[in-house]
């Protein structure tokens, strides 16, 4: 896999949220700067050392 997806969206409650296409992570923040390092340190928890893609994506709805 080359490339990660996260749709990111508004969070009813405040803030925004990112799910991962093909993939079971998901992650939340207050804010679009604090999500984009969510989600780079939820990507890396979830591959194995050298296996995370090289590229992640954010796709806002």
């Amino acid at each position: 896999m080359s490339e990660l997806i996260f749709p990111v969206e508004e969070a009813p409650e405040g803030g925004y949220t990112a799910r991962a296409l093909g993939e079971s992570i998901f992650t939340e923040a207050p804010d679009l700067d604090r999500l984009k390092i969510n989600v780079r340190d939820a990507v890396s928890c979830h591959f194995d050392e050298g296996k995370a893609p090289k590229l992640i994506r954010f796709h806002a709805k």
